[in-house]
């Protein structure tokens, strides 16, 4: 019998945030379903930002093969999509004759279109409404939305252009339509199914209050400076981080509640992740787009009859997840993919078949139309800017061209042994043999990717 995909992934949620990673966020259901499935610690968000990651994860190629060297939004001189003649995961099962939906944030279509060719849609800003057809990359059943962040009062569209408004929070939401997708299925065919939530995802305080209450009493975790432990707003933020996480917790179990009393737990593949995480006060900061654990390293757990549950060690990235899908669905995956699927070693830790990396490539380029615009005024290429870096197990290295223009290139070696927290960085030369060795490995991603990021310059003016 052909085996059902499953999967789950929320936006911006940290790796540690969730309890069995020693947290003191309570995700009883989440812990509860880590002990059947294979759990990642070293799953990398190639480019930590929700467009770049999720066209990377659908396609089984690098962010920027693909395009997506930004989110997909408004202000920018160019289009940024994920383009139809791609080929996604749902395209590759459709054709496989699997019932396939999708539901909850796509963020992968061009704002622009809707404003005009749908504008009756209602799509605003950076919001999307996404037509049936080509752009929907083989999800036929469809309740989803572009970019909105109205956690509370969230919109939909489904088979055409009307704009659907819940009021409820969007996970719950979600998860209802979910539930009702595997109600009204077709029991004689295979399914893959996404269920893409939002939260924890900014804005912060829109979370249900039952779930920032089990927060009233908080324990600041170690690597948020002093300055941030004292400070009211930001601990209330962390409480409605973790509320938000709770609340997805409920949830997650009671979908899992749903494939337990179905019987379709067996005969599944079920994933639970993210598109990258939050700096949560590391550091200083908060959000993603950076190349520190708390934004790069996102939860990912696999749970598959085939696979033995249990911790890994493997280096994977986002182009890694479909054809490593695939493969445990018994599906060829398409040429044009790029990443490595990783199937054979999650069912056979011991197999020699699949060499791992020895690195995984990371990376952000600037994307905001300011820095856009500052750029291309002086007449660069604002795409050869950002950073890019690898992420080994133990160490990760970065080369950071800055994101303004004048910024001197700088580069960064983290040991993640010695200094997991990050706060003591090596900072290189780049004539100093390590950097040289790291800059040639670096390069082979960027000759493969086709990006015009430049190692050897020292100096934007």
């Amino acid at each position: 019998m052909q085996k059902n995909l499953i999967y789950i992934f929320a936006d911006q949620w940290n790796k540690n945030a969730i309890g069995f990673e020693d947290s003191q966020v309570k995700t009883p259901h989440m812990d509860a379903f880590a002990k059947k499935s294979k759990v990642f610690d070293n799953a990398i968000s190639t480019y930590p930002l929700c467009s770049p990651h999720r066209a990377s994860l659908l396609t089984g190629k690098y962010p920027y093969s693909l395009g997506l060297w930004t989110n997909c939004k408004i202000g920018l001189d160019e289009v940024v999509m994920l383009k139809p003649q791609e080929i996604t995961i749902g395209d590759v099962l459709k054709g496989e004759g699997f019932q396939t939906a999708y539901i909850g944030k796509w963020h992968l279509d061009a704002s622009e279109k809707n404003f005009q060719t749908h504008p009756e849609s209602g799509a605003k800003h950076w919001d999307a409404y996404t037509p049936p057809g080509e752009r929907r990359h083989g999800f036929d059943f469809w309740f989803s939305y572009g970019a909105m962040d109205d956690h509370l009062s969230p919109h939909y569209w489904r088979d055409n252009s009307k704009q659907i408004i819940k009021h409820g929070w969007s996970p719950e939401v979600e998860t209802d339509v979910a539930i009702e997708f595997l109600e009204q299925r077709n029991t004689d065919k295979a399914f893959c199914l996404f269920l893409s939530w939002n939260p924890p995802h900014p804005p912060y305080d829109q979370v249900p209050p039952k779930y920032k209450a089990k927060y009233d009493e908080i324990q600041i975790p170690d690597n948020v400076p002093e300055t941030l432990k004292q400070d009211p707003e930001f601990i209330e933020t962390l409480r409605e981080y973790y509320g938000a996480i709770s609340g997805l917790d409920e949830q997650f179990g009671r979908l899992m509640d749903y494939l337990e009393t179905s019987g379709l737990m067996e005969n599944s593949v079920i994933v639970l992740s993210a598109d990258h995480g939050d700096m949560l006060g590391a550091q200083g900061l908060m959000g993603k787009n950076i190349w520190y654990e708390e934004s790069i390293n996102i939860p990912l757990m696999i749970c598959d009859q085939n696979v033995a549950p249990g911790p890994t060690d493997i280096l994977f990235s986002s182009e890694d997840h479909m054809p490593t899908l695939l493969e445990l669905l018994q599906v060829q995956a398409p040429a044009c993919v790029e990443g490595k699927s990783f199937a054979t070693r999650l069912i056979d830790n011991s197999s020699l078949l699949v060499e791992e990396d020895d690195e995984k490539l990371i990376m952000m380029i600037p994307g905001m139309p300011d820095m856009v615009d500052a750029y291309r005024r002086r007449g660069y290429n604002n795409k050869a800017f950002g950073w890019r870096g690898l992420r080994m197990k133990d160490k990760t290295y970065v080369v950071d061209n800055g994101t303004r223009p004048g910024a001197i290139q700088k580069r960064y070696l983290y040991d993640l042994l010695q200094d997991p927290l990050q706060k003591k960085p090596i900072e290189l030369d780049r004539k100093d043999p390590i950097a040289k060795q790291m800059d040639q490995k670096l390069q082979v991603y960027l000759n493969k990717t086709n990006d015009p990021f430049i190692l050897d310059q020292v100096e934007w003016r």
